[in-house]
């Protein structure tokens, strides 16, 4: 178990708080001469596994590999982050190359990923010139976290840019992360439904099923579900939850909700109820963002994914990750070296 801690290259604000630094924690394994890594992305105050014995587990399992991929998964059902770090590995190392975890058009470098553009909390000249450096470029999608400063700035923000760029120029998805009261969500909604949005995910906190299904029943605009999908772990729960909701929409962060795993259990109870979907990384360094994205382009999704996270660092592991023209791609030539060998 290696211990990293990830810094911002700068201060990164959501509704819970502005980001400075992030630890992770990388799980080696090594087969028959050949080594495999996985990142176990504990996301503090947001992971259903951020608990107090969480390294203590993580210590558990190198001491367990033994077990093999399957029993681990079973043993570490309430600890999603870990099954994804689990999942990872174990596929790093049996491929033929360590960090090519699902080979596909995208890494031979012949195809990319749709992602949108994230635009940070700050003030309205900080988001201004997020959103001007988004759109210069080439992303046609763009993400704007909302909720820490004044509504009605916010949307002057997002009305100026609608002004610009018409819904056919530029897409434009909000995430109040949870910062709307319920009692006041739908107002917000319909105000913003006159912006001509894509989606808001979460508008209000988690676990208030029964608000969050009369907001989607009653909303103007799609909402997606997010946060609100950590630390529901049965498939009966999920599918309860789907069927109480109905939400437009679901986020699925592999790192939050079980790996890959958890998420394509999450997109067959989706898909059944007719409910949409797209994936999103977690604040992953890049050995999590590329097993996400790899596994990402095999869905065969035409939207675009939230996956322009891997710039955010000072200290990020090196690798053939690149964003361009809003697409995510990996550079098959770019040479790749085991971390932490």
């Amino acid at each position: 178990m290696i211990k990293h801690i990830l810094n911002f290259k700068r201060p990164s604000g959501t509704s819970r708080g502005v980001l400075t630094s992030k630890e992770t924690f990388f799980l080696v394994i090594e087969q028959e001469g050949k080594k495999g890594i996985g990142e176990c992305n504990l996301f503090r105050g947001l992971s259903a596994d951020d608990v107090p014995d969480y390294e203590a587990k993580l210590q558990w399992v190198e001491q367990h590999l033994h077990l093999g991929e399957k029993a681990l998964l079973e043993e570490l059902k309430t600890f999603p982050s870990i099954q994804f770090g689990v999942e990872q590995a174990f596929r790093s190392v049996a491929a033929p190359h360590w960090y090519e975890l699902f080979p596909s058009n995208f890494t031979k470098g012949k195809d990319a990923i749709p992602i949108n553009g994230l635009i940070w909390m700050g003030s309205p000249d900080f988001m201004k010139a997020q959103i001007k450096e988004k759109l210069a470029q080439g992303f046609r999608c763009i993400k704007m976290k909302i909720g820490a400063i004044d509504f009605e700035e916010e949307y002057r923000i997002l009305k100026a840019l609608r002004n610009e760029f018409s819904a056919s120029d530029i897409e434009i998805r909000v995430d109040a992360n949870g910062a709307f009261q319920a009692t006041e969500a739908l107002r917000y909604l319909e105000r913003l439904a006159t912006l001509q949005l894509h989606s808001i995910e979460q508008p209000i906190r988690a676990g208030q099923w029964e608000a969050m299904a009369e907001l989607c029943e009653q909303t103007p605009l799609p909402i997606a579900l997010d946060e609100e999908l950590i630390g529901v772990f049965t498939r009966e729960e999920k599918q309860r939850l789907l069927r109480e909701i109905q939400p437009q929409y679901i986020i699925l962060k592999p790192s939050l909700i079980g790996g890959y795993r958890g998420s394509e259990e999450w997109i067959t109870l989706a898909e059944t109820l007719g409910i949409g979907w797209w994936v999103t990384s977690a604040l992953e360094s890049n050995i999590g963002l590329n097993a996400i994205a790899q596994w990402t382009y095999t869905l065969h999704s035409s939207m675009p994914q939230g996956l322009g996270t891997g710039m955010l660092y000072t200290n990020n592991i090196p690798f053939p990750l690149y964003v361009e023209n809003g697409h995510l791609g990996f550079n098959p030539c770019e040479r790749v070296t085991f971390p932490f060998s």
